[in-house]
């Protein structure tokens, strides 16, 4: 059976609210992940991991000054936004292996390149500071 009507099209509306990323906006997942990444240990339990699959405690030695349910609290959060993998090992005694996703390794291998512009700037920052330290203590 036919009919004389023709095919109605349905326009392609474009990208909606919901399919455009912005980091500026408050609700944008990105800028969640973005906050789990660049908080206080975000960028140090990343780039922490960027050699191989670590366990927790090694993680905990290696990132001094962090707190066990910091770090627990930190690999959650970036294991939820899939950046961390998480694999519990059937070894006797069983234990937990932390690695990087794929991106996770993206994203650590770009915080490496600020991690470096900012330990090869140490000599220069801590001269800013002491300016500014030295301009505020005048200023009091």
């Amino acid at each position: 059976m036919t009919t004389d009507s023709p095919a109605v099209e349905q326009a392609d509306p474009g990208p909606t609210d919901a399919m455009i990323a912005d980091v500026f906006s408050r609700g944008c997942t990105s800028r969640q992940a973005l906050e789990a990444v660049t908080g206080r240990w975000g960028v140090l339990t990343v780039t922490g991991l960027r050699d191989g699959a670590v366990r927790f405690n090694a993680l905990r030695r290696r990132i001094d000054g962090v707190s066990e349910k910091m770090l627990a609290q930190t690999l959650q959060a970036l294991e939820r936004d899939g950046m961390v993998a998480r694999e519990v090992r059937t070894t006797i005694p069983p234990h937990v292996e932390y690695s990087l996703t794929d991106l996770g390794r993206q994203v650590a291998d770009r915080l490496v390149g600020l991690i470096d512009v900012l330990e090869g700037a140490v000599d220069e920052v801590s001269a800013a500071q002491q300016r500014y330290d030295a301009r505020r203590g005048q200023a009091s």
